[in-house]
């Protein structure tokens, strides 16, 4: 590898080891195998570009993964409802394998408001989000997904999933379980009712 992959490759140890706010340039130099701090200037500008192409580096390859497991959740021929609690069930699972990923995600909201360049990754890393699970609920093609159903469904299970990855990171005895959101999401149905014309 060379230096400017040696550099991310450092920041990204750092992100997961140590988070972004005390993520120093020494620390990635170090973590780096050595590499200059001047390099960081040279290959990024900062240490804030740096740590941003890191994150995204993390984020790209944590989504395809994410995106891979979710697409085969549930057992083939069970219930839609039983197919649907598998899927949250290795989204929770992932809290724990992923817990530095989700972490960093969330200093990256906060970054975002320094950096218009990483916001609008975020931007678009959420509309692929939202797209990509109303296609897997839905059982098609990203491709076939209409924009309400991206807006909806989509926008739905985004904050079902950041509200729940909130609680298990905050608190992982008390966050609810699979089978608490699908039973959270039956009384909401029912107070809610049916779509009326």
């Amino acid at each position: 590898m060379g230096n400017r992959e040696d550099l991310l490759a450092g920041a990204r140890r750092c992100l997961e080891e140590k988070g972004w706010a005390r993520t120093t340039v020494r620390d990635i130099t170090a973590a780096s195998g050595g590499v200059s701090m001047a390099a960081i200037g040279y290959h990024f500008g900062s240490r804030e570009a740096l740590l941003n192409a890191a994150l995204i580096d993390a984020i790209d390859e944590w989504g395809t993964e994410t995106g891979r497991t979710l697409a085969a959740f549930g057992a083939e021929g069970a219930a839609p409802a039983e197919r649907y609690e598998a899927m949250w069930d290795r989204i929770i699972e992932s809290f724990s394998t992923h817990r530095t990923l989700w972490l960093a995600s969330i200093e990256a909201l906060i970054q975002a408001e320094h950096s218009e360049d990483l916001r609008r990754y975020l931007a678009g890393a959420q509309a692929q989000g939202r797209l990509g699970l109303a296609a897997i609920l839905n059982g098609v093609e990203e491709d076939a997904v209409g924009v309400e159903a991206a807006r909806s469904l989509g926008a739905v299970q985004m904050a079902l999933l950041s509200g729940l990855m909130t609680q298990w990171l905050t608190d992982p005895d008390q966050a609810p379980t699979s089978a608490d959101v699908v039973a959270g999401l039956r009384e909401l149905t029912r107070i809610v009712g049916p779509d009326h014309p």
